[in-house]
């Protein structure tokens, strides 16, 4: 995922790269309250447990946290509250078609600004088998190997 011009990551979840494999990835809104923004500014997010679900013709991301906003008075906002996605209709219906059917996963990758605003990068996933997991943890130490081994052999030349 390269990183746009403009955009600035806020928070990501590096664990669902191990657990998944992603099939397609979308770019969602997300309905926020002032204190959650400010917060999110100051980088207290996270993805650690956090999944998205659809009910009711609506996309729902559940689990998120954010840390309330240290200048946040009595108007502060709950962790962990559900916060609702901002995405197209004909894009859930696509997304809820294929979770139903295929048993894929909604998987909330990383949350970062655009602008001023707020979006979540959701991948619509599916679980990576043990062996799966196996073969990267492998792939990485060969291609950490070689990387290894070229600089050395850069070094004596």
């Amino acid at each position: 995922m390269a990183e746009h011009k403009g955009n600035r990551n806020i928070c990501e979840n590096r664990r669902a790269r191990h657990e998944y494999h992603f099939l397609e990835v979308f770019e969602a809104g997300i309905s926020l309250q002032g204190t959650e923004v400010k917060s999110l500014r100051m980088g207290k997010g996270n993805l650690q447990d956090a999944y998205a679900k659809i009910e009711n013709g609506e996309c729902w991301l559940l689990n998120m946290h954010i840390s309330p906003y240290e200048m946040g008075n009595r108007f502060n906002h709950q962790p962990t509250r559900p916060r609702r996605l901002l995405l197209h209709k004909a894009e859930i219906r696509r997304m809820y078609a294929k979770v139903r059917e295929k048993g894929l996963t909604l998987v909330p990758v990383r949350v970062y600004f655009s602008g001023s605003k707020v979006k979540v990068e959701l991948a619509l996933a599916q679980g990576k088998k043990l062996y799966d997991k196996r073969e990267d943890k492998m792939n990485r130490e060969v291609k950490r190997d070689l990387d290894r081994a070229m600089k050395e052999h850069n070094r004596q030349f």
